[in-house]
């Protein structure tokens, strides 16, 4: 970002709040760029007893992960996870609880996860190349994002 939004005037780098943050220099303006990280709902779907994991048309072939998207204005999380499920995969939410939250520094995004069970059939959107549905003992958690919601909930079903 190189220009304020609100005037247009060259953005300017100034110490604020413990920071070097990018502020409009133009005093009347005033205009901060906060860089405040962005909500992302992720969606561990359960159908029939089984996880749905996805893969992006953009990942590499073997990549699959949970459905996931940005909160939408004057939405709950809830809501907004519900709407993703049926955007993505084409399911109706029958029950949704908060898995956690977690961070995604590398892209300046909060992850906040739910476990959503859901019904119906599955209908990819034009982001999702394809799915698999695997059992939940099946499922291995990676390091970082939404694989530490998997392996909190894997957590939590065998405690």
């Amino acid at each position: 970002m190189k220009f304020c939004p609100r005037c247009a005037s060259p953005l300017a780098e100034r110490g604020l709040a413990g920071r070097a943050r990018l502020v409009c220099p133009d005093e009347s303006c005033g205009w901060v760029f906060w860089d405040n990280p962005l909500p992302v709902l992720a969606g561990l779907v359960e159908r029939d007893g089984r996880i749905v994991l996805a893969r992006n048309h953009a990942w590499p072939e073997k990549m699959f992960g949970l459905v996931t998207g940005f909160m939408e204005r004057d939405e709950t999380p809830e809501e907004g996870v519900a709407r993703e499920v049926q955007e993505e995969l084409g399911l109706r939410t029958l029950s949704t609880s908060l898995i956690g939250l977690y961070p995604f520094q590398r892209k300046n995004e909060i992850i906040l996860a739910y476990h959503v069970v859901a019904t119906g059939e599955i209908a990819l959107n034009e982001e999702l190349a394809e799915f698999r549905l695997i059992a939940p003992e099946k499922l291995r958690p990676w390091d970082f994002g939404t694989g530490l919601a998997i392996r909190d909930w894997l957590a939590r079903r065998t405690a």
